[in-house]
């Protein structure tokens, strides 16, 4: 079970989702910009899964410029490698398992624990 997380390109700073202003949402390549950033990337048809040391992040390419995207992470890790990327391109990221925005200057406190106890309940209710 992958852990979720929504990139927006905005000129709008978004403190919740539910304030979103879709005038101020950019159309973005965003699925040209990981594959710039990331080097180790399998590519079956329109899946795309990024490699790296303790993380993976899975996620499928567009056809056209978007405004957001979901990314599903394996590992931690992969959040601090987008916050990177992020970071460079004026990106604001949704964490769904705290259901907040990421501070990107502190994205330490993002909702990774939440979403691991999550995973730990529903695999020990299948026992």
């Amino acid at each position: 079970m992958s852990w979720d997380l929504v990139l927006f390109n905005s000129r709008q700073i978004i403190n919740s989702v539910e304030e979103i202003d879709e005038d101020f949402l950019e159309p973005t390549n965003f699925d040209a910009m990981l594959e710039n950033h990331f080097g180790n990337i399998e590519r079956h048809d329109n899946h795309r899964r990024i490699k790296g040391n303790d993380f993976e992040i899975e996620y499928f390419v567009d056809t056209e410029n978007v405004s957001n995207k979901i990314l599903n992470l394996y590992g931690e890790q992969g959040l601090f490698e987008i916050v990177i990327l992020a970071r460079q391109n004026g990106w604001q990221i949704f964490d769904t398992g705290l259901a907040q925005m990421i501070t990107l200057d502190s994205p330490e406190r993002n909702g990774y624990q939440n979403f691991t106890n999550y995973l730990n309940q529903i695999l020990n209710n299948k026992k």
